[in-house]
Parts: structure tokens; sequence; C-alpha cells
């Protein structure tokens, strides 16, 4: 590749990965700042071994395989050391919608759920809900089979499913005549 060529694909990269590689990081970390350093550092990673990736595969498994790697390590090393999940302040400034409060709201008690899972099912979670990764791909980002991905998929749907700020509420019955006078 030539120089000119290679910083056509890096612009390409950016501008077509790096917004959904920070809210993946993001939702694995719980902290905008580590996600953005560690998505910096994953593009890095990823510009410096591209020429490991081989023509006929795709970039985006492979990117993200980059960018989950990097937020692992940050899990593993750095982050246990400190206060690392963000606020809410910093989730309603990602989220952008007609309906912010409401939203803000849903997506508080969405990352509850999911900084209560285990990483392996977070990772696995975030990878095919918020960056739409098919399983094969997901399989391809974490080094797993795709039997993995599946059952782990399978297990945080359980988990999240039962989590207490994932239910839904019943309204109240209304009391019948007879059972208000009664």
């Amino acid at each position: 590749m030539n120089d000119a060529s290679d910083v056509h694909d890096l612009e390409s990269w950016l501008k077509e990965g790096y917004p959904q590689c920070v809210r993946t990081a993001y939702l694995i970390l719980g902290n905008r700042l580590d996600a953005e350093d560690a998505v910096q550092e994953a593009f890095l990673r990823a510009w410096k071994f591209r020429d490991s990736l081989s023509m006929e595969s795709s970039v985006k498994p492979w990117l993200y395989r980059v960018v989950v790697n990097t937020c692992n390590s940050r899990l593993r090393q750095e982050i246990p050391h400190r206060d690392h999940r963000g606020t809410e302040q910093q989730l309603s400034s990602i989220i952008t919608s007609e309906d912010v409060a409401g939203r803000v709201e849903l997506a508080s008690d969405i990352m509850r759920a999911l900084d209560d899972l285990p990483d392996h099912l977070r990772v696995v979670t975030v990878l095919r809900y918020f960056a739409d990764l098919s399983e094969r791909e997901i399989a391809i980002a974490i080094g797993r089979k795709t039997g993995t991905v599946k059952s782990r998929l399978h297990e945080a749907r359980r988990r999240l499913a039962a989590h207490p700020a994932l239910q839904v509420e019943s309204p109240q019955q209304i009391p019948t005549n007879e059972e208000a006078n009664g």
C-alpha cells in the first residue's frame, strides 16, 4: 500500500467505525473517557497490525476484536483500581433522541443491568445488541466458537430478563366495589 491509500483507509475506518466502537467500549467499560482511550488505542493497534488481516476477512469483526481485547485489557489491569462506572450525565451525553428523559431512564436501567453481568457476558451482549454483530462475527471478535457465543448470549438474556432494573411493574389492580367496601 502507498501512503495516500493508507491515509484514505484510516480515514474510512475512523468515519465508519469510531462512533460505534466508542459506544461499544463505553458499554463494556462503563466510562466514556476510558472508552475513548481504549478505542484510540485499539485503532492504533489495528492500524499497526492491519497487514495481518487477510483480504477475504471482514474488517468489522476484526476491528471489534481489537476493541474488545483492548477493553478487556483495561478491565484486567487499570480499571479495577478505581471507580470506573459512568454517571447518568455521561450516559445522557451519548444518547440523542426526542424523548431524552425517557430514553435516559431506560438507558440507565439497561446500564445498571449490563454492569451487573460478568464481563464475558456483557461483551457478547454489547456486540450483539449494540454493535449489531452476528453470532459468527462475535465469535471472531472474541476469539471463541459460535456455540460459546450462543450459550453466553442465552445466559446473558436469562440474567437480564430476571434483573430487577429491567422488570416491568404491573399496574396496580383497581379494587372492585365489593373489595373496597368489604
